[in-house]
């Protein structure tokens, strides 16, 4: 390697960033897609799902012989003229009619077939009719359904099941079709583990399971194309460097180099691949799929792909994939839109598109968008995300409730049939969608966690069809209806019981600092985890602390929260805090301790407007189901007794 790449390795800088719609034109417009993939020939019946490379023409004509298209008997249609009931005609069957099935050549000197169910049968050589047939009267004359010569397909026609039949009835036994777009995934990093050496044990700290190239091959193969993926590369120039070469190669037609495409010391894709060839783009203006590099090597078009996997997908979405439709002769995709409100507002970056990963539900008349996680790394965004709202590079981010359009990553069907659930978190939200989609496939569940003041304010705003809470109201020890009454004191709504949970003190596996008490939170040696401000457990925390006269100023970490109960639980596991409330299930499922403290109510909120719908009904019927009940008893920390039962009406 030059000692000039060697300096400038220790840190790099994004050398072309470039919107990305001239990114995408640039990398699309810089090759010959078609020759690049070539073409071959296989048999008619295995072509599913390939591009024709050139028009398809029949070599037969269907039928090539006029055929019945009736079970009856074939006549010259002259001989029955003047049959009627009154004056019937009488054939001797072998000289003037034939029987046929459906299929059978006509005999010479018929033209037509009087179906069997109007033929009058006198004796074993006699019949008689009764209607006089007209000529090709359920005949299927030769070339009915194509001609010899005729061009039955154009190229780079994608073949579907009803053209490989046709085909085959042309007398089309096999055909010039484009090859699959051949693409490498070549991996890169120090710290990734291979997900089989996972599987007994949870890689160590600073090592991560690399899978960024299952998700490119799974990529690659739903556009079309067959992957290949390379054994991994440590960060290491030359060791990088010699298998892109030897990727080179092979019979590739496309190279994705994933991860060490930033800025960072240890990103030497652009500098590599300046050195074996030239880079085109070095940085998109979009947020995530910043890093993505687009070059060129030995003729073969090379994507450098982001490590963080989010960023992956926007890089392939909007790069790789367009390349790979154009290499089989299809125009680039586009995904079906749909106008929605958003649900909160979202500031944005100026000078970068943003990709903003939504759930989408099907409110009364709207559409609401509930935006996800937005970091690059947080893949459950993209497994979660019904549509994407794309945040145009000139705008400042989205506004709470004024319409926009979203990009749908599922059909229309899937959106209508999105129960929305906003609120409170509790594990046991995510069993309810499982085994309400167990009772029906149909239905979908959306369900955020923004605390439940976040969830009846959702409701008020008509974003949600129900809402979680478990507010408890310090003046009367009520749970959740004096909250009801002050924030949708003009929403007719029940409130339905979820069940009964154990909230208390979340720590370390064997209680290491003997951590019982809320005045044990203002320990100098404890350091906690707090919930989000509105959610429930926020409000349950601050009621004791001042039952107590505890000043929250006291606890080491009492500003630092989350949106879970189990996002509190794994900041434990990890070591980020000692201690945070929670709920039972939330610590047995990180095998943590847990100190008891008080039984809590937990509600679903639903308005008298959607106790009709079929989605909810479904949701109340799951409630009522003793296996869903049983489920939830299995988590841990509830008392589902109540469950299902209307709490309060108004």
């Amino acid at each position: 390697m030059m000692p000039s790449v060697e300096r400038a390795m220790r840190r790099n800088k994004y050398l072309s960033m470039k919107p990305l719609a001239v990114a995408r034109e640039e990398l699309c417009g810089s090759f010959d897609w078609i020759a690049l993939v070539g073409t071959e020939t296989m048999d008619t019946a295995e072509a599913l799902g390939r591009v024709t490379a050139e028009p398809v023409f029949a070599n037969l004509s269907s039928p090539y012989y006029q055929a019945a298209a009736m079970d009856g008997i074939a006549v010259a249609a002259s001989a029955t003229f003047g049959a009627t009931d009154e004056t019937p005609v009488t054939l001797a069957l072998g000289s003037d009619a034939w029987p046929v099935n459906t299929g059978q050549v006509l005999p010479e000197g018929t033209d037509a077939v009087v179906m069997i169910e109007q033929v009058h049968q006198l004796s074993p050589r006699e019949v008689e009719l009764r209607a006089a047939a007209f000529p090709w009267q359920h005949v299927r004359r030769v070339g009915e359904d194509m001609v010899a010569g005729e061009m039955l397909l154009p190229h780079h026609h994608r073949l579907g099941a009803t053209d490989l039949a046709a085909l085959l009835a042309a007398g089309v036994f096999e055909l010039e079709v484009l090859c699959r777009p051949r693409v490498t995934v070549l991996p890169t990093g120090s710290e990734l583990v291979d997900w089989r050496d996972a599987r007994s044990a949870p890689p160590a700290p600073g090592r991560i399971i690399e899978f960024n190239s299952v998700l490119l091959s799974g990529l690659i193969t739903e556009a079309g194309g067959e992957p290949l993926v390379w054994p991994r590369q440590p960060d290491e120039p030359e060791r990088i460097r010699a298998a892109l070469l030897e990727v080179l190669d092979t019979d590739t037609n496309m190279v994705l180099l994933n991860a060490g495409a930033s800025a960072g010391s240890k990103d030497f894709t652009a500098h590599i691949l300046g050195e074996v060839g030239r880079v085109l783009t070095h940085g998109v203006a979009a947020m995530p799929g910043k890093p993505s590099i687009i070059g060129e090597a030995r003729g073969k078009p090379v994507v450098g792909t982001p490590g963080y996997p989010v960023s992956a997908w926007v890089c392939f979405d909007q790069l790789v994939r367009p390349a790979l439709e154009m290499m089989q002769g299809q125009p680039p995709r586009k995904r079906e839109t749909m106008e929605v409100i958003p649900t909160r507002g979202l500031a944005s970056r100026l000078g970068q598109e943003e990709f903003l990963r939504v759930h989408l539900g099907q409110v009364g008349e709207r559409v609401v968008a509930t935006p996800l996680k937005r970091g690059a790394g947080t893949v459950t965004s993209l497994t979660r995300a019904d549509g994407i709202l794309r945040i145009p590079s000139e705008s400042e981010g989205v506004e709470q409730g004024r319409p926009a359009r979203a990009e749908l990553l599922h059909g229309r069907g899937a959106v209508r049939e999105t129960l929305v659930i906003t609120g409170s978190h509790d594990v046991t939200l995510d069993l309810l969608a499982d085994h309400m989609k167990r009772a029906a496939d149909w239905v979908r569940v959306s369900s955020s966690n923004v605390g439940s003041l976040g969830g009846l304010m959702a409701l008020a705003a008509g974003h949600c069809h129900l809402g979680g809470t478990h507010l408890l109201d310090p003046d009367t020890g009520e749970y959740n209806v004096p909250y009801l009454r002050r924030y949708l004191p003009s929403t007719p709504a029940r409130l339905v019981t979820l069940a009964m949970r154990q909230q208390g003190l979340i720590v370390k596996k064997g209680n290491p600092k003997s951590i019982r008490t809320f005045a044990d939170l203002t320990r100098q040696d404890v350091r906690m985890i707090n919930r989000q401000a509105g959610s429930g457990t926020r409000v349950l925390l601050d009621h004791h602390l001042a039952l107590e006269s505890i000043d929250p100023g006291a606890i080491s970490g009492y500003d630092q929260d989350e949106y879970t109960h189990t996002g509190v639980a794994v900041q434990v596991l990890a070591g980020g805090a000692d201690v945070g409330l929670g709920i039972l299930a939330a610590a047995r499922v990180l095998d943590l301790d847990f100190v008891p403290l008080m039984v809590e109510r937990y509600d679903l909120c639903i308005p008298q407007a959607h106790w009709e719908d079929p989605r909810v009904r479904l949701l109340l019927e799951t409630l009522a189901s003793a296996d869903f009940k049983a489920a939830v008893v299995e988590l841990g920390g509830y008392d589902v007794r109540p469950m299902g039962e209307i709490a309060w009406e108004g």
